[in-house]
């Protein structure tokens, strides 16, 4: 399953329709299955190097750069 190691962020159900697309002619569809933007980002030296998948919210707040190898 695809998971984000630093926040846990997991897929998610998500979707659903209003009664104004019930009451149309379209098709409406039930939920679908959304899964987190995993990106590949480089771990600092300190840490081990080598690199790490995970999401674009922890990338953006610079969350990879803070682990620490213990």
């Amino acid at each position: 399953m695809r998971t984000c190691p630093i926040c846990d962020k997991t897929s998610q159900m998500v979707g659903n329709y209003s009664n104004r697309v019930r009451a149309t002619q379209f098709n409406p569809t039930g939920k679908k299955r959304k899964q987190p933007n995993l990106q590949w980002a480089a771990l600092p030296p300190q840490a081990g190097g080598g690199r790490l998948k995970i999401c674009t919210s922890c990338l953006k707040r610079n969350r990879h750069l803070e682990i620490k190898m213990i």
